[in-house]
């Protein structure tokens, strides 16, 4: 063998060598930029925290409506054994009242095997305050706005609109109030008084509610449930609230409860659909997008139509 052809050997075998090293760099590399970006995604977690003892934080804003995602969160920490407590911070003004009711309930199995504190933000109203009433203690801070205790349900009339613009719409059904009442025409007699009847059913649920869990007269009940608003010093002298603060007031009730002082507080987050892919919120922020990624998916949140009974608090414009 030519000394020639030994060195070509040679230098094929450095060449192998050095592609296998830069191999080996750029797995590693990878691995690390994707655990960093994991990371990133979820500023307020480490990785394993679930299975660390600790309190947990979920959160109810925006419109309320049977929100699979955050029931399913909710079954798994009334199922941890690591959740040793559960603050829920409540900032809505409410939605359907079946969502209020089944978020309500998914936080009262929780509280059958340890404490849970709600802690609320700029607003619980309607179907929010429901869902803050599931916990054992209520904090609110002095200027939020609680209440409105009540049901509603609202449609539109545009059968004066058909008729100014020569739209005739016609209907076959098998009964008198069946998909009634409707937006296209007078509502038939007992349309009204159905839906009536339903309101105040769902009316004195709602009410009953609030008496059994904050051990409240019917009488006091009855004045409160008016659909008033009232700030968190209002709420607090008429026991819709037990105490003022915010989150340091709902982790020392915790404590008083018998929880470790120093139990760190993990967010349990829903998945983030805004982004729609693993690490993708991530990288949003670091290109700073986050927020025009977020927004779409917020406003067509906000825009959902509700169907079913509401309990909803909002200012008519």
């Amino acid at each position: 063998m030519s000394d020639h052809h030994l060195e070509d050997i040679i230098d094929r075998r450095r060449l192998r060598r050095k592609l296998t090293f830069w191999r080996v760099v750029s797995v590693l590399a990878a691995l690390i930029l994707i655990f960093s970006l994991a990371y990133v995604s979820t500023p307020d977690e480490t990785f394993g925290f679930k299975a660390r003892p600790h309190v947990a934080r979920v959160r109810v804003e925006g419109t309320v409506v049977e929100d699979e995602a955050l029931l399913d969160i909710l079954e798994d920490i009334a199922n941890s054994k690591a959740v040793k407590g559960l603050i829920v911070t409540v900032d809505s003004p409410g939605g359907t009242t079946t969502g209020g009711e089944a978020i309500h309930d998914a936080v009262r199995k929780v509280a059958a095997g340890k404490p849970v504190v709600a802690q609320v933000g700029t607003l619980a109203a309607s179907a929010g305050y429901m869902i803050a009433v599931a916990a054992d203690h209520i904090v609110a801070r002095q200027s939020s706005i609680v209440g409105s205790i009540g049901v509603l349900v609202q449609y539109p009339n545009v059968e004066e609109l058909l008729d100014k613009i020569g739209v005739d719409v016609r209907t076959i059904k098998s009964s008198p109030l069946k998909a009634e009442p409707s937006i296209f025409d007078t509502p038939p007699p007992g349309a009204e008084e159905m839906i009536r009847d339903m309101v105040l059913d769902s009316y004195d649920w709602f009410k009953n509610l609030v008496q059994e869990r904050r051990t409240l007269s019917e009488q006091e009940v009855a004045k409160l449930a008016d659909g008033s608003i009232f700030t968190g010093r209002q709420a607090l002298e008429r026991k819709l609230v037990d105490e003022l603060g915010g989150e340091d007031a709902a982790k020392a009730w915790l404590v008083a409860q018998g929880l470790d002082p120093d139990l760190e507080v993990f967010e349990w987050r829903k998945p983030d659909l805004a982004t729609g892919f693993l690490f993708s919120r991530a990288v949003a922020r670091a290109l700073g997008l986050d927020p025009l990624l977020r927004a779409p998916a917020e406003a067509l949140a906000d825009r959902l139509l509700l169907d079913g009974l509401i309990s909803l608090w909002h200012v008519d414009r």
